[in-house]
């Protein structure tokens, strides 16, 4: 058993009582159309929730189990997204395929796809069709524009719309650089995946109040955009002195220390064995802070390269001053709040442990962990256009062309 697997038991403890309870969307089915990240998000979380959802694949499979790491032939990255789910290949270009999509689409309660808007409308899978089959259908379209306006039929990657929105360089005036820094957290895919999912629930409520169905117009460009507070005062108003945070190095990494609040600075002064500091004209004031803040912050720093990170949590934490280490995702692993809080869940399958985070949130008397099943390619055809649809093994085949049962 690897270092993951000996501590999953513990990881879990926190959620052991509701383990058996259902999830707070069991009963809900989910067509899944979608790939890449934005979408598998969504309906991850959709699934981490309790509902059934059958993420509909084309017969190659779908692109993330083609993504690096792989350990025993599985794709890490395709079961981190998509754990929880199950499989059906469908050649939606064929007759046959389209018709078990539709016939799916009438018997579940939300739709999920993230095609570049009007690739729908030609398979004959959008939302007006839809909800001709199922009036209270939910339909959720993820794109990088969202349905309408100029952008709408642009190409759009997480990349893309970070940069389209004004986030890369809203970045790089923060870190005083001359070029935008180089992009790879993928902020744009994981942050639409969550509006997808608020923009769900938000209709799925509105539906109990109404039996209507809705349309989730999702832009992954309009996502970002909410994180642009700041940035949206200065476009309108002019730049404003900001109170940036930058890392402060200690003798073996790095420690946030924010002194925002007149509180914090002065609790932090005295920490360094300042005191002083906060009579000093430059920091005396809020906005003689503001204006002397780099100022401030170097000599913090230049307290902090005298001591490990551990002494400067030592001394803070005595005094009850802010501060956090900067940590690897190894450490946070590790970290005794995360065991604690039950935030991370360890997933097993076929000999395979993989730990990933539960969702953000925790609901009482339901479980809302992540899902151990990562379904093999096409393995859920049987169940589901067997037993919901009632198909015979020739249908089946029909559907998914010669995709072969069961492959990773």
């Amino acid at each position: 058993m690897s270092r993951i697997d000996s501590t999953q038991q513990e990881r879990e403890e926190p959620h052991g009582t509701e383990a058996d309870a259902p999830g707070p969307l069991t009963g809900i089915r989910v067509l899944d159309f979608s790939s890449i990240m934005a979408g598998p998000v969504c309906t991850r979380l959709l699934a981490d929730m309790g509902a059934e959802v059958i993420k509909v694949e084309t017969p190659e499979g779908d692109h993330g189990r083609t993504r690096y790491p792989f350990s025993n032939g599985h794709s890490i990255h395709f079961a981190h997204l998509n754990c929880g789910k199950k499989s059906v290949c469908l050649d939606l270009k064929s007759e046959e395929g389209k018709q078990a999509a539709l016939a799916l689409a009438r018997v579940s309660d939300i739709v999920v796809e993230n095609w570049r808007p009007g690739v729908s409308a030609r398979l004959g899978l959008d939302y007006d069709t839809l909800r001709a089959l199922r009036p209270d259908i939910i339909y959720c379209a993820i794109s990088g524009y969202g349905q309408t306006g100029p952008n709408a039929k642009l190409p759009a990657f997480a990349s893309l719309v970070e940069a389209m929105s004004g986030f890369a360089l809203s970045q790089m005036r923060l870190d005083g650089t001359s070029r935008p820094q180089n992009s790879g957290l993928m902020l744009g895919d994981s942050l639409s995946g969550l509006w997808a999912f608020a923009g769900i629930q938000t209709a799925l409520v509105q539906r109990l109040r109404t039996g209507k169905g809705a349309m989730v117009d999702l832009s992954m460009h309009d996502s970002l955009l909410h994180n642009l507070v700041y940035e949206f005062h200065e476009a309108q108003f002019g730049i404003s002195p900001r109170r940036t945070h930058v890392p402060h190095p200690t003798k073996d990494g790095f420690i946030h220390i924010p002194p925002v609040t007149e509180r914090t600075f002065q609790d932090v002064a005295d920490v360094m064995g300042r005191p002083e500091l906060t009579a000093d004209p430059r920091f005396n004031t809020r906005d003689a802070i503001i204006q002397n803040w780099y100022e401030l912050l170097g000599i913090i720093s230049e307290w902090t390269k005298e001591h490990t990170t551990a002494e400067c949590e030592q001394l803070l934490a005595a005094k009850g001053a802010p501060y956090g280490r900067f940590r690897s995702v190894a450490e946070v692993l590790e970290d005794p709040h995360t065991i604690a809080r039950g935030s991370i869940t360890t997933i097993e399958f076929d000999g395979v442990a993989y730990s990933l985070p539960n969702a953000a949130f925790q609901i009482s008397g339901a479980n809302t962990r992540a899902k151990s099943k990562v379904a093999k390619l096409n393995e859920d055809a049987d169940d589901v256009l067997g037993g919901t649809l009632g198909y015979s093994p020739d249908q089946i085949a029909a559907c998914a062309g010669s995709t072969p049962r069961g492959g990773h």
